[in-house]
């Protein structure tokens, strides 16, 4: 008998919503059980409580889905991606039916709660559909394989475009990002394993050529060893965006995070480490990373948040940076701390000290082929 995707999500729902407290207890990833307790809804929504509009985006669900992988808690996942396929895709969310999710929801001018902004966010899109087919194959699931591969075929038909003398490229998301013959790019949209690991599901598809675009953009636009927030392509050539300049600082301090979690057998993984060593320099320099830098003239400015330790954990690890390392974790340790210890972390603190912490413990990682490899200790 044949179950239909939103059939099969709805019961699944419903059993995760019964078993989420309880998992979220039992599970031994002590800063992933916070985050599950302070962040995500019993229905399924992430919540960025720093935002006025307590925002909930594509990117937080898909982060959490992937973190409820490495934790073993399918009740979780499920409740994540009912969540997603409900409000973010307004319930066109299956094999045969797939709507990219709206990358901005939440408390909306008049009160309400809903869609801000129905544009999708690439990113989140391709974090969505590796966790997809990362769960079929790890929860031996394949509606999770089927939902994985018709959400990667509609990033293949929408968010990728060939660019001449470069070859295919992601674009942020489907609207806006293409103005006369300037498009607009972000680095840190292009996880080195995630890209491989779609490339291993889908050997027919773009990945392994646009892993090669995203390692030329990263060389190019990354001349003193920072990586900028935001790229543009024009002519044939990359140049600076023309709307947030050269500036790198919150979306990028996701490249070296991507770089630093690269399998080290990975063909591209080394020159691609080697085109960001500014961060470790200025560290090395000044004791904490920069929040601001000029890709350009190699300009800081700024003590980055707690966040960026999170993120540069495996970057320092990946270099056998021993003294960065130890920085990250002792600045780890105040991310994981319980409730009342000291400030609360906001959404992007934990979510990027839950990539980093559970790297640089041994929570996960990636193969060559970008397949993940999570420690399952215990189920969540």
């Amino acid at each position: 008998m044949r179950v239909s995707t939103a059939k099969f999500f709805a019961g699944a729902f419903i059993a995760a919503s019964a078993a989420g407290t309880q998992a979220a207890q039992q599970c031994d990833w002590p800063a992933y059980r916070l985050f599950v307790e302070r962040v995500v809804q019993a229905d399924g929504r992430v919540v960025d409580r720093s935002t006025d509009a307590q925002q909930t985006t594509s990117e937080g669900q898909s982060y959490a889905m992937f973190f409820a992988l490495v934790a073993n808690d399918r009740a979780t996942f499920d409740r994540l991606l009912g969540w997603t396929r409900t409000n973010l895709s307004a319930n066109q969310f299956d094999a045969n039916n797939l709507r990219l999710p709206a990358w901005q929801w939440g408390k909306r001018q008049d009160g309400s709660f809903g869609v801000m902004d129905p544009n999708s966010a690439s990113d989140s899109d391709l974090w969505i559909a590796y966790d997809l087919f990362q769960a079929g194959r790890l929860w031996k699931e394949p509606m999770y394989t089927k939902l994985g591969y018709a959400l990667a075929t509609q990033i293949v038909k929408q968010e990728i475009v060939d660019l001449p003398g470069l070859g295919p490229m992601l674009l942020p998301g489907p609207q806006g990002f293409r103005v006369g013959d300037i498009t607009r790019l972000n680095p840190s949209y292009l996880p080195l394993p995630v890209l491989r690991g779609l490339a291993h599901e889908m050997p027919d598809g773009p990945w392994a050529k646009l892993a090669q675009s995203a390692a030329k953009m990263i060389r190019v636009t990354s001349p003193r060893g920072y990586a900028p927030d935001w790229a543009a392509y024009q002519n044939g050539q990359f140049v600076v965006d023309p709307k947030n300049g050269d500036v790198g600082s919150y979306d990028a301090i996701r490249v070296y995070l991507w770089a630093g979690m690269a399998s080290s057998s990975d063909p591209l993984a080394r020159a691609w480490l080697d085109a960001l060593g500014g961060m470790r320099q200025s560290v090395a320099q000044t004791g904490f990373p920069p929040e601001k830098v000029s890709t350009i003239s190699g300009a800081a400015s700024g003590e980055g948040p707690l966040s960026y330790w999170g993120a540069l954990a495996p970057y320092f690890k990946a270099l056998n940076d021993e003294r960065g390392l130890g920085l990250a974790r002792t600045h780890l340790e105040a991310l994981v701390a319980p409730p009342g210890a000291g400030r609360e972390p906001v959404y992007y603190d934990r979510v990027l000290s839950l990539f980093g912490g559970g790297f640089v413990d041994g929570r996960y990682r990636f193969d060559e082929n970008g397949r993940l490899a999570p420690n399952w200790r215990s189920a969540c």
